[in-house]
C-alpha cells in the first residue's frame, strides 16, 4: 500500500511541474502580447500625431503653386521651388497650423516657418491658432499703386503698434524687406507676400529689431513662408530625451533634470544678461512697447558663445494691440482676461470687461523664469544679494510710466551684479 502511494506521488509530480510550466508559458505569452499591443498603440498615436503636426510638404506644395502662378514672390521662392537649394529638414512643429522645420539654404543653416490654413491674422486669444477669414494673398489687389501700398502698410502698422512719431521709418523698413530681389521696385507678387508676413508678430518683430543682438535674422521669405537664423541651443535649459522615455518620467523629476543639464554658472549668468537686454529692447523700444506673453524656457536659446538668442517670438505682441483686444473682451472673472500664458489683466466686474493694463511687466516675468536657473550653483558670496534682487524684480507690477524708473533701476542692478561676477572669467 505504501509502495502504491509513493508511485502515485511520483506520477503526480511531473504532471504538476508540467502544468506549472504551461501556466508560466501562457502568462509570459499574455504579457508579451499585451506589451506588443501597448507599444503598437503608442507608436500609432505618435505616428498619427507626427503626420498631423508635420505637413511641411503640403506647405511647400501650396507655396510653390502660388509662386508658379505668379501670385506671390520673395527672396526664397526661386531656391525653394525652382533650384531646390532650400531644404526642409527635421520637423519641429507643435501645432498643425504653424509648421516649423530645420532647414538648409545653400551653406546657411536656418529655421523654416510656414502658416497652414486660410489666413495669417492672429486673434489675441488664449490660443495662437489663426482664425479663418477671406482668401490668402488677396491683398493688395491688382492695380494697386506703390503709393497706395505704402499707405496700406502705414495704416496697418498704426493699428498694430499704435500712434508713433516715427511710423514712416518703420514703414520704410517693411518696404525694404518687401523688395525681395533688391531691384529697387516692389512687384505685386512681392507686395502680396509682404502683406501676408506683416500680419505675423514674429516677422514684424524681426524687422523692428533686425539690428539687435538677441533677435534672430530674417533670412528670406516666399509668401507666408519665411526662413530665420538658426539658434544652436534651442532651450534655456533642459535635455532632450526620446519620446518613449518622456512618457514615463514624472513631471517633478523632469523639472529637476532640466535644471541639472545647464551650462556652468558664469555661462548661465551671461545668457541671463542677454535675456535682460532683450527685455530692454522690447520695453519702450524705437517703435513702441511689446509684451512677452510666454516666457517658457523653450522660447529662449543661445549660441556657442552663450549669447542669448530668441527661438520663438510669436507670442511677443504689440502692447497697443493687446490693450485694444482686452478692452473688447467680456469677462466674469480675472481668469477670462489672459492672453498666451503670461499676459494677464484684471476683470472690471461692474462693466464685465477686461481692463487693458497688464498685471505683470516683462521684467517681472523674465526674473521669474531666471530665478531657479540663476540661483542653482550661484557663488555663495553673491547668492543672498542675487536672491534679494530677483524677488524684488518678480514683485514688480504694472507697466505705467511712473514704474519705468523702478524697472530700469532693478534691471541695471541685476545686470551689474552679474557682470561684476563674471567679467574676469573666460566664460564672459
Amino acid at each position: 500500500m505504501a509502495k502504491g502511494l509513493i508511485s502515485w506521488a511520483w506520477l503526480k509530480k511531473p504532471y504538476y511541474i508540467q502544468a506549472r510550466i504551461s501556466y508560466l508559458r501562457v502568462k509570459y505569452l499574455f504579457f508579451t502580447w499585451l506589451a506588443v499591443l501597448v507599444s503598437s498603440w503608442v507608436v500609432y498615436v505618435q505616428y498619427s500625431s507626427y503626420t498631423e503636426l508635420c505637413r511641411g510638404h503640403q506647405c511647400k506644395s501650396a507655396i510653390c503653386d502660388k509662386y508658379r502662378k505668379g501670385v506671390i514672390d520673395g527672396s526664397a521662392c526661386s531656391s525653394l521651388c525652382d533650384k531646390d537649394t532650400l531644404y526642409l529638414g527635421k520637423c519641429l512643429s507643435t501645432k498643425p497650423n504653424n509648421q516649423v522645420y530645420t532647414g538648409s539654404w545653400g551653406d546657411v543653416e536656418g529655421v523654416v516657418k510656414c502658416q497652414m490654413g486660410d489666413v495669417l491674422h492672429y486673434e489675441l486669444g488664449a490660443e495662437m491658432e489663426p482664425r479663418k477669414e477671406g482668401a490668402l494673398f488677396d491683398k493688395p489687389t491688382k492695380g494697386t499703386s506703390v503709393e497706395k501700398f505704402k499707405e496700406m502698410v502705414f495704416s496697418h502698422l498704426k493699428e498694430k503698434v499704435g500712434e508713433q512719431a516715427n511710423l514712416l521709418d518703420l514703414a520704410s523698413l517693411v518696404l525694404s524687406v518687401a523688395d525681395g530681389n533688391k531691384d529697387g521696385h516692389i512687384s505685386l507678387p512681392e507686395a502680396k507676400s509682404a502683406w501676408a508676413l506683416l500680419q505675423l508678430n514674429e516677422v514684424l518683430l524681426m524687422i523692428i529689431l533686425q539690428d539687435k543682438e538677441h533677435t534672430p535674422k530674417l533670412l528670406g521669405f516666399c509668401g507666408d513662408l519665411y526662413v530665420m537664423e538658426k539658434v544652436q541651443h534651442t532651450s534655456l535649459y533642459g535635455i532632450s530625451v526620446p519620446w518613449l522615455l518622456e512618457l514615463w518620467i514624472p513631471s517633478g523629476l523632469r523639472r529637476g533634470m532640466d535644471q541639472w543639464f545647464t551650462p556652468s554658472w558664469p555661462r548661465k549668468a551671461k545668457i541671463s544678461i542677454g535675456l535682460l537686454e532683450f527685455v530692454e529692447d522690447v520695453f519702450h523700444g524705437t517703435f513702441g512697447n511689446f509684451l512677452m506673453c510666454d516666457v517658457a524656457a523653450a522660447n529662449f536659446g543661445y549660441n556657442d558663445k552663450h549669447d542669448l538668442k530668441m527661438v520663438d517670438m510669436r507670442r511677443i505682441v504689440p502692447e497697443a494691440s493687446l490693450r485694444e483686444a482686452m478692452r473688447e473682451r467680456r469677462c466674469g472673472e480675472d481668469a477670462d482676461c489672459v492672453y498666451g500664458a503670461d499676459c494677464r489683466t484684471s476683470c472690471d466686474l461692474t462693466k464685465r470687461r477686461c481692463t487693458p493694463e497688464v498685471v505683470q511687466p516683462n521684467l517681472a516675468k523674465a526674473c521669474l523664469a531666471l530665478k531657479d536657473y540663476l540661483l542653482r550653483g550661484a557663488p555663495s558670496e553673491i547668492r543672498e544679494e542675487l536672491e534679494k534682487q530677483l524677488y524684488a524684480c518678480m514683485a514688480l507690477k504694472g507697466t505705467s510710466d511712473q514704474m519705468e524708473m523702478e524697472h530700469s533701476l532693478i534691471l541695471n542692478n541685476l545686470k551689474t551684479l552679474l557682470w561684476k561676477k563674471i567679467s574676469y572669467t573666460k566664460d564672459s
